[in-house]
């Protein structure tokens, strides 16, 4: 099949002698999605007697809860009970990492939109109108409400983190150019489809099914048994599908399994959680909002020559997961550029607002964004293209595969956390989207359009992407599966990730058709369970398909071979000479069909099910000195893209976009385009137009789609081309794929990029582009107008 054919969907009957994987196929729930048939948290059938819990929330950003008056909320028809922090049963600390954050706020409260109890009722609306009647006596405390005010208190979830190499101070005394700025970027909403949500049964013994949208059961197991003081064996979670997730349904899905958990523990019966779109902005953290200040050092050719950076990350209330975001940030400020010289310093800020949490990148975004943004500085600085300028700054390209570069004094080949890059493509990847994009000759039409253009002005901007592929904590770096094989011959695989849309379950069931040999169409990935698969990691740090997808080949290979051995044993063959391809399996001497040998090797009492485990193979690193290998390997892409802004209104639109992106060998190219796609709108969304806005209160003013705006189909550029880079995975990674989640996300970067270029012109000054991300109307104005 050439590779326009492999891009085309193809049908689930699959043609005698082709692979499962390596072509476009249909997302494994499409056709029941679009008729309405497939069933998400909240569609389930409920248990007689259940009941519907709603949240109680704090109106002030810091303060003293003196007491809570609940009288008129009781007095509400279908009122069943009002709870509060006194009716936890076990830990009233949630079993997070850091074991910093209340179940329900105690004595104090720390964010407007924090959890004080619940009400629960007979109805949804019941529940919801009784909530609001609850009145809570809080005396206001000073609130810490910016990363600027954290940093003058000191005021920290984590302690700091300095990552150093080299003399970054020496190196910017001799640099022949300093420069020095800040940057300020916001945070992002995940706006996933379907909200959170959790549903709560009791069952007999003592034991629990919670059925959570979530993007880690085992953690929701963990959380909800440790809150009500049992074993994680008594807790079962299950989850068929999520609408959506983005990393806010890694951690904070936990929350609603633990407050329904908790009301249908105090009532003895089944009890569900789904928060409004309102009440969930209000209460569940965003992606980490980040303020920067650096000095940097750099010659005539803009190569780097010493950074000094301060990274300072909002993280909220608590810690949740903020070290390891703000720790993946500062292995991503290098983005795809060698720092010899430099000197890292990252401040995990405690605040008075939600507890920020994962979101599509993990804090990789934060990172690369401040080097883009420096080196586009450095560009206009000195007159040049800024892609030579950052062409200048790359590390060394890959060497020929099957070789090993050296490290030597000169070599540009590691990273200023101490893993070495072998796989850096960006060289020729760059030079070919640069061709294929014809930058040249637009950005010298674009020069054209602005010398005679006074009011709508173009920029244009190509941006590179070098992200690294595992969970930067070691442990998680490891998936299990099980493989059925029935006595028809159908399959039916379950494994330890979760489906939020992203097509995990179609590319791990494409992986196990071709492990067997069997057509996609008869195998079926079921709900992940916690009682199948044990101790799983989180759907998270685009590992999802290289951890799940290889446990689960590896639980098919189980199979393959017990069946071989049968079919090589009646056939007088080697166990290595039985071939499994189309349905069949082929001896030397004999083809018969897969079910035929599956109901003989039954009859022969052959196992037909097994297990399979997988660990990421390589990486080491120190937490406490933020160095080693900390992932297995680079997904690398680049994008072009061209914007107009109306210098005097600060509108902005995105015109074209190219990108070229690195998925290794596709195993499902629709599937991995269309994360591109995504994950390029949902990145530019961030920097243009989704701004969140607390008041001096510490009131999130931005909480519902009329005042936070996320892209809009409106919004797609009407030339959105996405090209894949055609080799493997240098690793051994499953069927030669990469990890296609989060990279592309951080393309959008070029958007912002295009839109400084856009001013800069404007500007026609030669001073640095103070540009605010999200870069709005108001922050393009304020960039077009400020004078330093």
């Amino acid at each position: 099949m050439n590779a326009p054919d492999k891009m085309k969907l193809q049908p689930d009957a699959q043609a005698p002698g082709t692979s499962a994987a390596g072509v476009s196929r249909f997302h494994e729930s499409a056709r029941a999605q679009v008729v309405g048939a497939a069933p998400y948290i909240d569609d389930l059938p409920e248990v007689r007697g259940t009941l519907y819990a709603a949240p109680i929330l704090s109106t002030v950003a810091h303060g003293r809860l003196r007491g809570v008056d609940d009288s008129a909320a009781r007095s509400m028809p279908g009122v069943r009970a009002v709870l509060l922090a006194k009716d936890i049963p076990g830990d009233p600390i949630l079993a997070a990492f850091g074991h910093d954050e209340p179940i329900f706020a105690g004595d104090t409260v720390q964010h407007v939109g924090q959890v004080v109890g619940l009400v629960v009722a007979a109805s949804v609306m019941e529940a919801r109108r009784a909530a609001r009647k609850v009145k809570l006596d809080i005396e206001p405390l000073p609130a810490v409400l910016s990363v600027h005010e954290a940093l003058a208190a000191q005021s920290y979830v984590l302690p700091p983190v300095f990552v150093r190499r080299g003399d970054a101070a020496q190196a910017l005394a001799s640099a022949p150019h300093t420069l020095k700025g800040t940057l300020e970027v916001g945070g992002q909403e995940h706006f996933y489809l379907e909200g959170q949500v959790a549903y709560a049964l009791p069952l007999e013994q003592n034991q629990w099914l919670i059925h959570s949208s979530t993007q880690h059961p085992g953690e929701v197991q963990h959380w909800v048994s440790h809150a009500l003081g049992l074993p994680n064996s008594a807790v079962r979670v299950e989850c068929r599908r999520m609408g959506g997730g983005f990393g806010g349904k890694e951690t904070q899905a936990g929350h609603l399994a633990v407050w329904a958990a908790i009301a249908a523990h105090k009532l003895r019966c089944p009890v569900k959680l789904r928060l409004d779109r309102d009440d969930d902005f209000m209460i569940t953290g965003k992606r980490h909002p980040f303020a920067y200040q650096y000095t940097v050092g750099f010659d005539n050719t803009g190569l780097l020559q010493g950074l000094q950076l301060q990274m300072a990350v909002n993280c909220g209330f608590s810690a949740d997961l903020s070290g390891p975001v703000a720790d993946r940030a500062v292995f991503h400020a290098d983005n795809a550029y060698f720092l010899a010289d430099v000197d890292i310093a990252s401040y995990r800020c405690k605040t008075n607002t939600q507890s920020h949490t994962a979101f599509r990148g993990f804090g990789g975004p934060q990172g690369v964004i401040v080097i883009e943004t420096i080196l586009g500085d450095i560009a206009r600085q000195l007159g040049l293209d800024p892609l030579a300028v950052r062409r200048r700054n790359l590390y060394d390209a890959a060497p020929p595969v099957g070789t090993d570069a050296p490290v030597t004094p000169t070599s540009r080949n590691v990273t200023h956390y101490g893993m070495k890059v072998e796989d850096n493509i960006l060289h020729p990847l760059l030079e070919q989207l640069e061709k294929t994009s014809h930058y040249q000759q637009r950005r010298t039409s674009i020069a054209a359009w602005n010398a005679t253009n006074p009011v709508i002005k173009r920029g244009i901007a190509i941006t590179p992407v070098k992200f690294g592929i595992s969970f930067t904590a070691t442990l998680f770096n490891q998936a299990g599966a099980l493989v059925h094989v029935y006595t028809d011959g159908s399959v039916q695989v379950n494994h330890g990730g979760t489906e939020m849309g992203q097509g995990l379950n179609t590319k791990v069931a494409q992986i196990v058709a071709d492990e067997l040999g069997v057509p996609f169409h008869t195998v079926q990935a079921t709900a992940s369970d916690t009682s199948k698969i044990p101790n799983a990691s989180a759907t998270a740090a685009s590992s999802g398909t290289d951890l799940n997808g290889r446990a689960a080949q590896y639980a098919a290979r189980n199979v393959r071979n017990n069946l071989a051995s049968f079919v090589c044993g009646l056939d007088g063959c080697g166990a290595g000479a039985i071939r499994f391809k189309g349905g069949e399996v082929i001896s030397p001497s004999t083809t018969r069909s897969f079910a035929d040998v599956v109901q003989q090797a039954y009859a022969n009492r052959i196992q037909l099910w097994s297990d399979g485990f997988y660990r990421t193979p390589k990486i080491h690193y120190d937490k406490h000195t933020l160095t080693g290998r900390p992932f297995y390997y680079f997904a690398y892409g680049a994008a072009c893209s061209e914007v107009a802004i109306d210098t005097l209104t600060g509108e902005s639109r995105v015109l074209a976009v190219d990108i070229l992106h690195d998925v290794g060998t596709s195993i499902n190219p629709a599937i991995d385009i269309g994360q591109i796609e995504g994950g390029f709108i949902q990145g530019m969304g961030w920097l243009t137009t989704e701004q969140l806005v607390w008041n001096n209160k510490g009131v999130l003013s931005t909480h519902a789609p009329s005042t936070y705006k996320i892209p809009a189909t409106g919004d797609v550029p009407a030339h959105l081309k996405v090209d894949l880079w055609p080799e493997p995975n240098r690793e051994d990674n499953v069927f030669g794929s990469k990890a296609v989640g989060e990279p592309p996300f951080m393309l959008g970067i070029s958007v912002f990029e295009a839109l400084k270029d856009a001013v800069a012109a404007a500007r026609a000054d030669a001073a640095v582009v103070q540009l605010t991300a999200p870069a709005t109307a108001e922050n393009v104005l304020y960039a077009l107008n400020r004078k330093e």
